[in-house]
């Protein structure tokens, strides 16, 4: 790992003129995207620097506590985004608790098992080990949920005449909505298995690649990636399906009727 190939900012620095190659064709297709890219392109480098500066600080501390609330303030930041990419979200405090409620539950406890399992560091909350892991965990949850949720949101508003009609001739909510709720995880479950299926033939991944670049043994950033998508696959498919009946229980009622009133736009 000691023989990784050292970037300068001068190396960055011109790597950032594809952007702004981008930017100006931007400006010649009249795309007018050119302002929006510099701007997330400004944004991504300040706040990467920022999170150098703090996982820099947290491995030098390997606390507990610390790490704790680094991973706490990750799943209140990846909730308010899942949130925030719904076109019809739950009402009240439900919009942002439900993803972020099941967020925690399943990025933590499949990075806790990670931990405890496979990698086994000393001490098992290693910062340097538990936050990215973590990070790479939450990050394919909050797609799940983000695509399971606006799938049973937008499925239920456009097919209400139907499972209303299944209400009434004595249907119960859990068999009313069951393929509205079936469809929307195949929707958080469909980015997963296509990157699944694609690893290793179309794409190599982001992870294992910076771990080859690094000087890890390709075989052994192989087996480092089969474990990550393993990890991905469990935390999406636990994340989205707890958000779905969640969501599918809330937009019922005891009475079996169907509340979307309980949605806002």
């Amino acid at each position: 790992m000691d023989n990784y190939i050292a970037l300068s900012y001068w190396d960055l620095v011109a790597a950032s003129v594809l952007v702004f190659i981008n930017a100006g064709l931007s400006v010649i297709f009249r795309l007018r995207v050119h302002r929006s890219l510099l701007i997330a392109a400004i944004r991504m480098v300040v706040q990467l620097a920022l999170v150098g500066v703090v996982l820099t600080t947290l491995f030098s501390l390997v606390s507990p506590l610390w790490t704790g609330l680094a991973a706490i303030g990750m799943v209140l930041f990846a909730g308010h985004e899942a949130a925030q990419r719904q076109e019809r979200g739950l009402s009240g405090w439900w919009s942002y608790g439900l993803g972020t409620g099941c967020m925690m539950v399943s990025s933590v406890v499949v990075t806790v098992f990670a931990l405890l399992t496979a990698l086994r560091p000393n001490p098992w909350y290693d910062p340097r080990y538990a936050i990215p892991l973590l990070g790479m965990i939450l990050g394919n949850c909050m797609t799940g949920i983000a695509l399971g949720l606006d799938t049973l949101t937008t499925s239920l508003v456009s097919r209400h005449a139907g499972v209303e009609a299944q209400l009434m001739l004595g249907a119960t909510r859990q068999e009313a909505v069951a393929p509205v709720t079936r469809q929307a995880l195949r929707s958080a479950l469909m980015p997963t298995i296509n990157s699944m299926s694609a690893t290793g033939v179309v794409s190599l991944p982001g992870m294992m690649t910076g771990q080859m670049l690094g000087g890890v043994p390709p075989a052994e950033a192989v087996k480092y990636q089969i474990l990550l998508m393993f990890l991905l696959s469990g935390g999406s498919g636990m994340a989205a399906a707890i958000a779905a009946y969640a969501a599918a229980w809330r937009l019922t009622d005891k009475r079996d009727r169907l509340r979307l009133d309980q949605l806002v736009k």
